[in-house]
């Protein structure tokens, strides 16, 4: 049996993200803790944080992701830009930490022309002050592969090795892994070749015990396009036969996996869901 759910709202009240997953039927599930759009956090409310952690607790479901939102850039040049990311990554530490969410996934950001080389220093440097200025905690902080699109960084797994060595706290990082990303960045998915080579890469630069939640997505554009655009699983490039190898792995199968699937009139997140654990033989 695998364990698959979605990213659901928290619109409304925190604590109703649980209920929705449930109704989605999720075993696990994905949340932005905040307004995923703008740079201002409202903090947390207190019954609020009680009533998601009760709520949580009487699902059964986890373990639950919280997500980064889209503007901070940790690989920036520009210096304002680059400490807000910096106060935005601790702050959602330290919110995970009240939710009792145990893994937080962050992008690493574009260099905007600065080189990968200094992106990837600007990385290492804002996450080792975010970990320094949020304080000890049990949260881990997931560095999530990119896409391959102008600019990025951690495209590759040699890129998220060099990033994951440059961190000072040990034991609280590991690996987010988009099949949808990995796929447009050039790692062929489609057969159990590539599904190999790429889970075999990863296990001999990073060690696979630092994989702990895969992003489920299939993609809209072609192999090596550097598209970030997600498909229904089954529906894109990488197709259903290549999410059959994928879900064959046993270590892609004691993972959370998390679909960050489109919701329109072909499928929503519960035929996404279900497609999963069909594909799985779940």
């Amino acid at each position: 049996m695998v364990l698959v759910g979605c990213h659901v709202s928290i619109a409304g009240s925190i604590d109703l993200a649980v209920g929705r997953a449930r109704e989605r039927g999720c075993d696990t599930f994905q949340i932005f803790s905040r307004n995923p759009r703008g740079w201002r956090a409202k903090d947390l409310e207190l019954g609020s944080v009680e009533a998601f952690r009760a709520a949580l607790s009487a699902s059964g479901l986890g373990p639950v992701v919280d997500h980064m939102p889209y503007l901070p850039n940790p690989a920036s040049p520009d210096a304002e830009i680059y400490e807000k990311s910096v106060a935005a990554l601790a702050g959602e530490l330290g919110r995970c930490g009240l939710l009792g969410v145990p893994y937080l996934v962050t992008h690493l950001g574009h260099h905007r022309g600065a080189g990968t080389e200094a992106g990837q220093e600007r990385v290492i440097a804002a996450i080792n002050r975010a970990f320094a200025d949020a304080g000890e905690s049990d949260v881990m902080l997931l560095l999530e592969n990119t896409a391959g699109e102008k600019n990025s960084v951690g495209t590759t797994v040699e890129d998220l090795c060099r990033i994951m060595n440059g961190i000072d706290a040990e034991g609280r990082v590991g690996i987010c892994f988009d099949t949808c990303h990995a796929f447009a960045a050039g790692y062929d998915l489609r057969t159990e070749e590539g599904v190999d080579a790429v889970f075999s890469e990863l296990d001999d630069r990073i060690g696979l015990a630092h994989l702990r939640v895969v992003h489920l997505n299939d993609c809209k554009g072609a192999l090596g396009s550097g598209l970030d655009r997600h498909e229904h699983i089954g529906l894109g490039s990488i197709g259903e036969e290549g999410f059959r190898h994928i879900l064959r792995h046993p270590v892609i199968r004691s993972l959370p996996l998390i679909c960050e699937t489109p919701v329109d009139e072909r499928r929503d997140d519960i035929g996404n869901i279900a497609k999963v654990r069909e594909l799985a033989g779940a």
